[in-house]
């Protein structure tokens, strides 16, 4: 994450317990790197409800399985699939019960554009599940608002915001179907001050706009203020002009990594079906690839040569990879 992301930003963590049972309950853009960063950067062990699509090979399904991902049903996937979600949400309260931490985007899908989605309710029945079984239960609610400066380039930015921690036991009542829709209600609006919320009308103009004038979008309550005064004395985000020093250290990283570069820009990147999952799969080159790549450069650096021209060989790609990301 360090070497990938130009920079990661993290405010409230102070607001996710240590020991409570906690549901953290974040806005979905950015496909898997949304979770990646929860789980890195929380502070919490936690389990993840992940649609149940990515599981149906059966090396993902082990993989997702061993990073304490658990399989959730949309209608999407079939009515015949939704009661295998009766022993999912089982699985969360039987967690909770035990004080653990789970990671839910109640949006129930991804999604680039700057705007919070109307929620789904499942997160709501695993709340109500859980106080209805184990009532001393303890559980906190927990919004997260997930930033990326321009989630399809690389490198990138990011900001996280955890806010203020709710007690599920305030939202019970004798109405259950009250219940769920004061919840609902209640995380749409906390996750919507921790992200950039712009309203599904005029999207495509505001969003124009907000360019143009160079917000900061890793602020998401300078941002949303912004489009509440109707753009008028926003704070802009205007950066120093260094784009030659930025591509002169970034072409020599490409020279560097020539082979996965060229992996992934002509076998694995025209695949990509949706752009959301772009930054999840140069991650994962990233993360692999690339290393393998250096690793056997410097390998036969120091059968061809020596083993200083190895070591000089590898700092010296380390060092130009977070000149490339971090100016």
């Amino acid at each position: 994450m360090f070497f990938y992301f130009r920079k990661i930003k993290t405010y409230g963590i102070k607001n996710v317990s240590k020991s409570k049972p906690i549901l953290l309950l974040s806005n979905h853009q950015n496909a898997l790197l949304d979770a990646l960063l929860i789980a890195t950067k929380c502070g919490r062990f936690s389990y993840f409800l992940t649609r149940a699509a990515v599981f149906k090979k059966a090396l993902a399904s082990k993989i997702l399985n061993s990073l304490q991902m658990l399989p959730v049903y949309r209608v999407r996937d079939g009515w015949s699939n939704i009661s295998n979600n009766n022993a999912i949400f089982e699985t969360c309260t039987s967690l909770l019960n035990k004080n653990k931490a789970i990671v839910i985007f109640p949006e129930g899908s991804h999604n680039l554009k700057r705007t919070v989605r109307p929620l789904s309710k499942g997160f709501t029945r695993i709340v109500f599940d859980t106080l209805e079984r184990y009532p001393e239960t303890d559980l906190q609610l927990i919004p997260v608002g997930l930033n990326f400066e321009n989630a399809e380039k690389f490198p990138d930015s990011v900001s996280m915001y955890f806010g203020e921690p709710m007690n599920a036991k305030d939202f019970i009542s004798e109405n259950r179907n009250e219940d769920v829709a004061k919840l609902k209600a209640r995380v749409q609006s906390e996750i919507s001050k921790l992200t950039t919320h712009i309203p599904s009308d005029n999207y495509d103009e505001i969003i124009k706009t907000l360019n143009n004038l160079q917000v900061d979008f890793l602020n998401p309550k300078t941002v949303n203020d912004c489009i509440a005064n109707h753009f008028e004395n926003c704070e802009t985000n205007r950066k120093p002009k260094i784009k030659r020093i930025r591509l002169f250290f970034k072409g020599l990283l490409i020279l560097n990594i020539l082979l996965p570069y060229l992996l992934w820009k002509f076998i694995v990147q025209p695949k990509i079906g949706e752009v959301e999952f772009m930054s999840t799969f140069r991650f994962a080159i990233a993360i692999t690839l690339v290393p393998f790549y250096i690793l056997i450069m410097g390998i036969s650096l120091l059968f061809l040569f020596s083993f200083k021209i190895a070591v000089i060989y590898v700092i010296s790609v380390l060092i130009i990879s977070l000149l490339a990301v971090k100016l």
